[in-house]
């Protein structure tokens, strides 16, 4: 497995998982429950993990995508300059949660404040996920590109839709 094939494998987790923790938090939130916030804030702990993985291999699979005829530097430069800051937003995501974990368990005045605050940052993480996630489909997938359009003759497959 190279670095590009290793970094389409985990650039996934930083995106999904915060979904899911979002998902997670909120249910926690209506229910009442901490250990269920608990485990929205693990979530998103291992998420900012994740994005560590994505960045780390980023380089790597930078090296070899440039050399693919018909790839953009500048998509890759784009791509990396949003996940430059997805990621940071994605560690101090996985801070807070840690912060959260703690204050939770320690029964703390405040963790009940803390899980708003963090439930919402969670969706400005999912937001610079999106433009990341979308970023870097881009420098592969012309289909995505705005301002690209697919004519109804250019399937690969020949199929009439």
């Amino acid at each position: 497995m190279n670095e590009a094939h290793f970094h389409l494998t985990v650039n996934h987790l930083p995106i999904i998982l915060p979904i899911a923790g979002v998902i997670v938090l909120i249910g926690g939130i209506l229910l009442h429950s901490e250990i269920v916030k608990r485990m929205a804030y693990f979530l998103f702990a291992v998420s900012s993990i994740a994005a560590f993985s994505a960045m780390s291999s980023g380089e790597g699979a930078e090296e070899i995508v440039e050399n693919i005829a018909g790839v953009s530097h500048d998509f890759i430069h784009e791509h990396e300059e949003k996940a430059e800051v997805f990621a940071l937003m994605s560690y101090l995501l996985g801070a807070l949660s840690l912060f959260g974990i703690w204050a939770s368990w320690k029964r703390k005045s405040f963790a009940k404040i803390l899980s708003y605050v963090i439930l919402a940052f969670s969706f400005v993480v999912l937001f610079f996920g999106s433009q990341t996630g979308t970023s870097g489909g881009e420098i592969r997938h012309t289909e995505i590109r705005s301002g690209q359009t697919v004519e109804a003759g250019d399937h690969e497959d020949g199929d009439d839709d």
